[in-house]
């Protein structure tokens, strides 16, 4: 057996991931990160992890959250198109930096639009949302419609 649910059976470990991911959300908040940006940033790094559980589940939260369906269409080719605004572009910059380590500098839009304590807990955030997308990924939790 090499698929087990990872949350179930060491619950302990989870709790654990539950309280970075609300440390992080802390640290978000404190350098002025809008929390639907946060979503944004938790959408990209689950595409580009391929995690179909945290991309329904995120993309029902920016869209609770205000978010169009026009962005959520062109997300994955955001440098693309003219919807996101230079903090935005900076922030999923980030996201597949780290994410998708090492990374050339592709989509390198860090003009300044994010300050350092930004560029601190948008990191901490993909880390995180990285370590999610791994859990579900590895747990096989069910997406169904």
């Amino acid at each position: 057996m090499d698929t087990v649910n990872l949350s179930k059976q060491h619950p302990e470990q989870y709790k654990l991931l539950a309280g970075l991911d609300a440390s992080v959300a802390s640290a978000l908040a404190a350098a002025g990160i809008d929390p639907l940006l946060a979503e944004l940033v938790k959408i990209r790094v689950s595409q580009l992890n391929g995690c179909a559980f945290c991309l329904r589940m995120h993309t029902r939260d920016a869209i609770a959250k205000g978010e169009t369906t026009d962005r959520l269409a062109v997300i994955a080719a955001w440098w693309e198109s003219q919807y996101f605004t230079e903090q935005e572009k900076a922030a999923l910059a980030l996201a597949e930096k780290v994410t998708e380590l090492p990374v050339q500098d592709e989509h390198d839009t860090d003009d300044g639009a994010l300050t350092a304590e930004q560029v601190s807990a948008i990191s901490w955030l993909v880390i995180v949302m990285n370590a999610w997308n791994r859990l579900a990924i590895r747990s096989h939790y069910p997406v169904a419609p």
